[in-house]
């Protein structure tokens, strides 16, 4: 049976569903949710899903996010008496899934609070009350009475530092929060249309999980000790059962290309200080754009002998600075390891968390320079609350550290085509364009020449958009931007300024006469004509998107202008 409750105002739901023998699913429908830690735009909305097991002891599985407290606890209540509740398995502490965990307590204190270590650690900062806690780790067992045998699978990192799985052996669920999840909202409460889900299921992978592909694989290897798993209970998103094999052999295919990425990034943060999490993970996004591995290591768990392999395995290492005191245990500790074992090979990053009491980033950034280390872009200073520009500023600076450590790669690559079929490639000729975009208080733009019309009904363009420009952030389903078409013999000036490499955060219009469109993306001037567009459709095409977008408005500034043209001698490049 399901059950609805709603609040329409605000398009928040609560759905209710058995799942299976004495397991109900809460699940809280955001549908609205168009953002998710800033740098990761929904198309979708997303969920967040709560578990009741009832054996002998009940024991319930996450909670929900804030914004969802009178709806949580409204349809909790209608289900039990949550003084009946004995466990509260934490999954993790992120906030989404623990925001009504200190309510819960106060209403019901007995309960008993279940998690990895470093769950319970951190949960003394969130509640900061006493609460009866049980710390587990793979293989312990948690039974419940009537079947209902818990059994917990470690997966640090995944995407958060205190990650653990839950199999009830009775039902062959297993609880997996974050994992194999994905941020989407329908009516459907399971995964019956994979097609539909497809896109977001790999979005979700490549902005949580791909950034800590070798620790996927740590989790999935453990995960092979269970019995066979019926249903992923996720903790965003529809609940798995219809493709199983398939959906979690995907995680393993992706994860196992990253972890075989010739080149790796060592991403070094503080978990729950500051913006850490945040600003790491957008760096991590940048850097996976360019094909380059990421492996992201909480300073605030990691051993010291873990930080020293992770050092030599990479050829970057970028470093959120820790707090100087309080949250970590002898930061000038942990820098020092890693200092100690990197070479002047290596490239490095520096950044500010957010948390106002960082550790100084000039003294480390000075003793990388003594060392002969590369720095792969100037350190990200953080004064005030991270914003959207702040967060597209990591992006591109992990799209330029990225790009840096594949130099070699690329030029290998573009070598390798064969003489006479370079120059024959290099004869497709195409116009020149520029894309302009903006998206809330951020801007961007390209310099292209791979576009074409697509379609006529509706009127539509195809653009191959290199995975890591800059400029692909602002080319997904549903975004919006300018075609902005060159003259011939009036384009050299905007050809210079928009082919420089710009700065990580730059303002690529500075010094450009533009004017908003009606989409909001800025227009050139000096254009020959323009066209205003929205994504419907991105195809991957190994290192491109292929963009198909509708054309919405457009206009000529000289009727009698002729579309700039590129010529290339070459294929390999552009």
């Amino acid at each position: 049976m399901v059950v609805l409750a709603e609040r329409i105002q605000s398009r928040l739901t609560l759905q209710t569903l058995e799942i299976a023998d004495n397991t109900t699913a809460i699940r809280s429908l955001d549908w609205d949710r168009d953002r998710f830690d800033i740098e990761f735009e929904l198309q979708n909305g997303t969920t967040y899903n709560s578990f009741l097991i009832r054996g002998e002891k009940i024991a319930l599985v996450d909670t929900s996010h804030e914004k969802f407290r009178e709806l949580y606890f409204d349809t909790l209540t209608g289900l039990i008496d949550p003084s009946q509740i004995s466990y509260l398995i934490v999954s993790h502490t992120e906030p989404d899934h623990s925001g009504l965990i200190k309510d819960l307590l106060q209403i019901a204190p007995h309960i008993t609070v279940v998690g990895s270590k470093v769950a319970i650690q951190f949960l003394e900062d969130l509640v900061h009350t006493p609460f009866e806690r049980l710390q587990v780790k793979s293989g312990d067992r948690l039974d419940l009475g009537n079947g209902h045998e818990l059994e917990f699978v470690s997966a640090p990192n995944l995407h958060w530092p205190d990650t653990i799985l839950t199999f009830d052996h009775k039902t062959s669920t297993l609880y997996t929060c974050d994992v194999f999840g994905m941020h989407y909202c329908d009516d459907y409460s399971y995964d019956e249309d994979l097609e539909l889900l497809e896109a977001d299921y790999k979005l979700y992978y490549d902005c949580l999980m791909g950034p800590n592909a070798r620790s996927v694989l740590a989790a999935l290897k453990r995960m092979g000790d269970l019995p066979t798993v019926q249903t992923i209970a996720t903790g965003h998103g529809p609940l798995l059962k219809h493709h199983i094999p398939e959906l979690v052999g995907r995680y393993r295919e992706w994860s196992q290309a990253q972890a075989k990425a010739e080149t790796m990034v060592a991403i070094f943060y503080a978990a729950d200080y500051g913006y850490s999490d945040e600003l790491a993970n957008a760096i991590g996004q940048g850097i996976h754009k360019t094909g380059v591995g990421v492996e992201l290591i909480d300073l605030s768990t990691a051993e010291p002998h873990e930080i020293t392999e992770m050092v030599g395995m990479a050829a970057g290492i970028v470093i959120g600075m820790p707090p100087q005191s309080g949250t970590l245990a002898n930061p000038d500790a942990l820098l020092g390891t890693i200092l100690g074992a990197v070479n002047s090979k290596q490239t490095v990053g520096l950044f500010e968390t957010g948390g106002g009491d960082d550790v100084s980033v000039y003294p480390l950034r000075n003793r990388f320079r003594e060392v002969g280390v590369r720095e792969a872009f100037p350190p990200i200073l953080i004064k005030e609350t991270p914003n959207e520009s702040t967060f597209q500023l990591c992006d591109e600076a992990g799209t330029d550290l990225g790009q840096w450590l594949t130099r070699d790669r690329t030029v290998k690559q573009m070598k390798a085509i064969d003489n006479d079929l370079d120059k024959a490639l290099g004869r497709l000729s195409g116009g020149l364009y520029i894309i302009t975009a903006k998206k809330g208080g951020i801007s961007s733009a390209m310099l292209a020449s791979w576009v074409a019309q697509a379609s006529l009904k509706p009127l539509g363009v195809s653009i191959a958009v290199a995975k890591d420009r800059a400029i692909e952030s602002f080319m997904h389903v549903g975004d919006r931007f300018v075609l902005n078409v060159l003259e011939e013999g009036n384009y050299q000036t905007l050809m210079k300024h928009f082919l420089k490499r710009f700065a990580p955060g730059a303002d690529r219009f500075a010094g450009v006469k533009t004017y908003p469109a009606a989409n909001g993306s800025p227009i050139l001037a000096d254009s020959l004509a323009y066209l205003e567009c929205e994504v419907v459709s991105r195809m991957e095409c190994s290192d491109h998107w292929i963009v198909y977008s509708t054309i919405q408005a457009g206009r000529v500034s000289k009727v009698d202008g002729l579309t700039a043209v590129h010529h290339r001698k070459v294929g390999n490049h552009y």
